[in-house]
């Protein structure tokens, strides 16, 4: 199997790169030469080489409060344990003190994902070998119960800012998993919809970011276009979108959408999802709040399995356009690039 849902997994890789930039540097430009059969092998050699260069870096560490009894004091003297030391007639001191651990948060994280994928029956022998034999440099580094774990506090500073894209992979791998056996083995799904649509927004982003710099690519979010005074605005959700791109006196606002599925169906006839359309409409118009007919929307869909997919536009009496646009992953890599270069066009007033 070289694709997940209709997408070759080598684009998933590449899609990767651009979304984090350290999939092009170091260990990890071996992996684009190389052919996989699922996401999780992919997952798992990525995992693999992130470890290797982050060992050769020096695993992250924090300061971790100990308790401990000492000789000597050390840290903070801890009374109530001193005093029970000194009833049970030892002469030694409770001190509290912090000291710089690896068992911490990222590399726990590292080690349970490491696991995981070391019992997935789809990660190749060979792959997992090579995880098994990064495992003893864990050996300091405690367990984790991974549903515990709050991927929203997590932050990323500059001594554990290589963390960032292995933390992005542990949590695609993580949150795929359904549940444990009664034998300890993960059970997990395939990679979700819901996965792949924030990887496919981010892609996106940045491939426009890097390529088309002059298109000031970014992900922005829109006031809305509403007497703020009279208005109960906290009852409004935000305006935030995908990629917002701005070139030749013309804005496109582009809302990236993966599903298995791209159309909705009512009584045998194929339509773009009607939320979809209107979440983009909504974007435009208030960003457009001049009505100046130079905001344009675009839905650009990720073709998967289907045959039939949306292409077409909306044009609104307001000058505004909606393009509703798919696309194709499951091509070479070259191909979606030539694609996404092309959607320059609709962003000008050429």
């Amino acid at each position: 199997m070289t694709n997940d849902k209709g997408i070759l997994i080598r684009n998933i890789f590449y899609m990767l790169t651009y979304a984090f930039q350290e999939l092009r540097r170091n260990n990890y430009e071996k992996i684009a030469g190389e052919d996989f059969d699922n996401i999780y092998d992919l997952f798992a050699e990525i995992l693999a080489c992130g470890i290797s260069y982050q060992l050769k870096q020096g695993l992250h560490r924090d300061y971790v409060q100990y308790n401990d009894t000492l000789s000597a004091l050390k840290g903070k003297l801890d009374i109530n344990s001193t005093i029970r030391n000194f009833i049970n007639r030892k002469n030694k001191l409770g001190c509290e003190f912090d000291e710089l651990s690896v068992d911490n948060k990222f590399n726990q994280i590292l080690k349970a994902t490491a696991y995981i994928l070391l019992k997935h029956k789809e990660v190749k022998p060979a792959r997992k070998a090579a995880l098994k034999k990064l495992m003893p440099y864990f050996m300091d580094v405690s367990a984790i119960e991974v549903k515990n774990i709050k991927w929203n506090t997590m932050r990323f500073d500059r001594n554990c800012k290589t963390y960032r894209m292995l933390m992005y992979i542990c949590y695609f791998v993580i949150d795929n998993m359904l549940l444990t056996t009664e034998k300890g083995e993960y059970m997990m799904n395939t990679f979700s919809d819901e996965h792949m649509c924030r990887l496919y927004e981010k892609f996106i982003l940045e491939y426009f970011k890097r390529h088309h710099p002059e298109t000031k690519a970014r992900a922005a979010q829109i006031d809305w276009n509403i007497d703020k005074e009279t208005s109960t605005v906290s009852i409004l959700p935000i305006l935030q979108t995908d990629i917002l791109l701005e070139l030749k006196g013309r804005t496109l606002i582009i809302d990236a959408k993966y599903y298995g599925k791209t159309w909705q169906e009512h009584y045998g006839k194929r339509t773009v999802h009607s939320h979809n359309l209107n979440q983009v409409f909504t974007y435009v118009m208030n960003y457009d709040c001049k009505l100046t007919g130079k905001v344009d929307g675009m839905l650009l869909y990720a073709k998967t399995q289907e045959e039939v997919v949306p292409d077409g536009k909306v044009n609104y009496n307001t000058g505004n356009t909606i393009y509703v646009k798919t696309l194709d992953l499951n091509q070479k890599f070259e191909g979606i690039k030539a694609q996404l270069d092309k959607l320059i066009s609709y962003c000008s007033t050429d």
